[in-house]
């Protein structure tokens, strides 16, 4: 069974991406070519991978630790629906997960 993730890069164009359950929302996004840094390779040392969950979707996941609300605190554009995109492995019921990457987000990778 298929996830469909729809991204909204920094400029609000929507990115969709097919994952399969268990898969990591910061790798889906890199593979779709989006501004997802990940400097810290998933270990909650940085914050390079926030995103920005739809309203509608956030209650629907699982809570994030202490550790990913600390370094929340550290990222840019940080909303009350943010996340670490790192922290979030996609089940079958986040089938049509929408999530945007903030404008002001850099990714070191492209530079």
């Amino acid at each position: 069974m298929s996830i469909t993730v729809t991204f909204l890069d920094p400029r609000g164009k929507p990115v969709v991406a097919e994952a399969e359950p268990g898969d990591n929302l910061l790798r889906l996004g890199q593979a779709a070519g989006l501004p997802l840094e990940g400097t810290c390779e998933g270990q909650m040392a940085c914050s390079t991978c926030h995103v920005i969950v739809a309203a509608e979707w956030f209650e629907r996941l699982p809570l994030a630790s202490e550790e990913e609300e600390d370094m929340l605190d550290f990222a840019a554009g940080a909303r009350r629906t943010s996340r670490l995109s790192c922290q979030i492995e996609l089940t079958a019921g986040m089938d049509g997960l929408t999530v945007s990457i903030p404008a002001e987000s850099n990714d070191l990778r492209r530079m």
